[in-house]
C-alpha cells in the first residue's frame, strides 16, 4: 500500500475512533462530520508532507495546524465557558 492510501486509511481509523464517543454524547451531525474529516485530511497531509522531523512530531504538528482554525472559532464562540467553566 502506498503512503497516500495508508495515510487516508489511518486518517479514517482515527476519525472513527474520535467520532465514536461523540455519538454517545448526542453531538450534532455537523460536529461528527467535521471531526471525521479533520482526521482524514490530517492523515492525507501527514502522508504527503515532506517535513524533516520525526513521524509522531510531524503528525502532531499537522493535526494541530489543521485543527487550529476550528479551535479558534469554537474558543471564540464559547470563550465565557473557558474563562469561567463552573459558573451557572
Amino acid at each position: 500500500m502506498d503512503r497516500i492510501r495508508l495515510g487516508i486509511v489511518l486518517g479514517i481509523l482515527a476519525g472513527i475512533i474520535d467520532v465514536i464517543p461523540m455519538f454517545f454524547t448526542k453531538s450534532d451531525l455537523d460536529a461528527d462530520i467535521s471531526a471525521f474529516s479533520l482526521w482524514v485530511v490530517s492523515g492525507f497531509l501527514i502522508a504527503t508532507t515532506n517535513l524533516r522531523i520525526k513521524g509522531i512530531a510531524k503528525g502532531i504538528l499537522i493535526s494541530f495546524l489543521v485543527l487550529l482554525p476550528s479551535a479558534i472559532l469554537i474558543g471564540w464562540k464559547e470563550a465565557i465557558f473557558f474563562l469561567f467553566p463552573y459558573s451557572s
